[in-house]
C-alpha cells in the first residue's frame, strides 16, 4: 500500500509500447504534482522521484523553517519547535525536506492518482497515434482484418493499432474473412472524439500509384514520372506515364517482360485492367493513345470548349467505348477532354455491322434482327416496319426506335 503497488502498474503500461521512459517519467510527475496541488495547494516545492525499472517513487516536501510565530503558510513554511523534532541542530532560515508518505493518502485519493495516470498515459497514445498516421497519409498499410461489417472493415496493424477500411474504399469485388491479409493506401488520418480515426482506402489512385512505385524500381527511384492516374475500381484503370531517360520506354518498364510487373498489381486490384500510356503534351496524340485499345482515323479537337471529335472505322467503336463505357469515360478524364465518338463511314459503298450498335440498341433486339439475316445497318433499313414487325417478335415501337438510331448513322 505504502508504494501504491506501483510496480504493478507500471507494468500494466508496458503495453503502451509508444511511450519511451523520459515521457513516462514526465507523465508520472505531472499526475502526482496536480495531486499534490490539490492537497497542498501548491506542488512549487515538492520533489517527486521516479523509479520506473523498480516501481519506486519517493515525494519529499521542501519547506523553509521559521520563528513559531512567523508561519503564514503551512505548505512551505515549518516552525522551529517542530524542525528540531527532527533534527536538533536545525536553525531558522535553514530548509527542511521531509519525506511524504505515500501511505498517508487516503483509498479515494490513491484510485484518482491511478485513473488520472492511465487516463494521461491514453490521451498521449492517442495522440502519438495520430502524429504516426498523419505523417503516413498515401502510404500502402499492410493489416490483419479483425472484423467485418456490413458498412466497413476493421483492421489492425503490426501494432494492434485499430485502422478502417469503409465499403465505399473497398474495390467491389473485394470480399475479406477474419485474419485475413490486407493492403491499403492511408486516405484520411482526422480525431474524433478525442480517438484517432484512421481511413483506408482501396479505390484511391494513390493506392494504384504506391503499388507502381513498389513494383516497378524506375518508378519508385524517379526515372518514370506518373503523370495522372484515372480509374473505375475493379473495372478499368489509366495510367499515364513518362520518362526523363531517353534510354527507359516508360511503357515497357510498367508492364515488365511478359507482364511480369503488372500482373501482380493487377491481381491485387481484383483483376482492374490496366492501361499504361506515354504521356504527351500533344492532345490529338495523347487523346488517341487513350482511347487504346481502340485505333482512330481522325481527331478534331476544339480547345476552346476542351472537346474532341474521334473518328473511326465501325469495328473500333466498340473498342473505343469499351464495356460499360469505362474505356471512353477514363480516355476523357485522363486527357481532360470530353470525347464524341463517330463512325468514319462512307455512305454509298460502306455498310455497318449491326453488332456495332450495342452502345445504343440492347444485346437481345440486335441478336433478334440477326435471326432474321439482318447482320448489318443496311439490311434492317431495306425492310419496311411492317415487315419487320411481321418477321420478329419486337415492337412496333422499339422497331421504329431502331430505324430512327440506324438512321441517324448514314445522315
Amino acid at each position: 500500500m505504502e508504494q501504491l503497488n506501483l510496480v504493478d502498474t507500471f507494468s500494466e503500461f508496458k503495453e503502451f509500447k509508444n511511450i519511451d521512459r523520459e515521457t513516462m517519467m514526465i507523465i508520472l510527475e505531472d499526475v502526482f504534482k496536480h495531486m499534490l496541488t490539490k492537497r497542498f495547494g501548491s506542488a512549487d516545492n515538492f520533489d517527486i522521484i521516479v523509479n520506473i525499472d523498480k516501481g519506486d517513487l519517493e515525494i519529499w516536501r521542501n519547506r523553509i523553517i521559521v520563528e513559531d510565530n512567523e508561519v503564514e503558510d503551512e505548505n512551505i513554511q515549518v516552525p522551529l519547535s517542530e524542525a528540531i523534532k527532527i533534527e536538533p541542530d536545525f536553525e531558522v532560515g535553514e530548509e527542511l525536506s521531509e519525506e511524504i508518505k505515500l501511505l498517508s493518502f487516503g483509498r479515494r485519493e490513491i484510485l484518482s492518482i491511478r485513473q488520472n495516470l492511465i487516463s494521461k498515459i491514453q490521451e498521449y497514445e492517442k495522440n502519438n497515434i495520430f502524429i504516426k498516421y498523419k505523417e503516413k497519409i498515401g502510404e500502402i498499410i499492410t493489416g490483419e482484418v479483425y472484423q467485418v461489417w456490413k458498412k466497413e472493415i476493421l483492421v489492425l496493424d503490426d501494432e494492434g493499432i485499430e485502422l478502417i477500411l469503409p465499403k465505399s474504399e473497398q474495390i467491389p469485388s473485394d470480399f475479406y474473412r477474419k485474419g485475413d491479409t490486407i493492403r491499403a493506401v492511408v486516405s484520411k488520418v482526422e480525431m474524433k472524439n478525442n480517438t484517432p480515426y484512421i481511413i483506408l482506402s482501396r479505390t484511391s489512385e494513390i493506392f494504384l500509384e504506391r503499388l507502381f512505385e513498389s513494383e516497378v524500381p524506375e518508378v519508385y527511384d524517379g526515372l518514370i514520372s506518373i503523370r495522372k492516374i484515372v480509374r473505375v475500381p475493379g473495372e478499368r484503370a489509366k495510367i499515364a506515364v513518362e520518362s526523363y531517360d531517353d534510354r527507359i520506354d516508360p511503357v515497357g518498364a510498367c508492364v515488365g517482360m511478359k507482364g511480369s510487373r503488372i500482373h501482380g498489381i493487377v491481381r491485387e486490384l481484383k483483376n482492374e485492367n490496366i492501361d499504361v500510356i506515354n504521356f504527351t503534351n500533344n492532345p490529338s496524340l495523347f487523346i488517341q493513345r487513350a482511347l487504346s485499345p481502340a485505333k482512330v482515323s481522325s481527331i478534331a479537337i476544339e480547345e476552346e470548349g476542351k472537346k474532341a471529335d474521334v473518328f473511326m472505322k465501325p469495328d473500333q467503336v466498340s473498342l473505343a467505348i469499351g464495356k460499360g463505357g469505362y474505356n471512353i469515360k477514363l480516355a476523357g478524364k485522363l486527357t481532360g477532354y470530353e470525347i464524341d465518338v463517330y463512325r468514319d463511314t462512307d455512305i454509298d459503298n460502306e455498310d455497318v455491322d449491326l453488332q456495332e450498335f450495342s452502345d445504343e440498341i440492347d444485346q437481345w433486339i440486335i441478336d433478334e434482327l440477326k435471326s432474321i439475316g439482318c447482320d448489318t445497318a443496311k439490311s434492317v433499313l431495306d425492310l419496311d416496319v411492317e415487315e419487320l414487325v411481321k418477321r420478329t417478335d419486337l415492337e412496333e415501337e422499339t422497331i421504329n426506335e431502331v430505324i430512327r438510331i440506324l438512321t441517324a448513322e448514314f445522315e
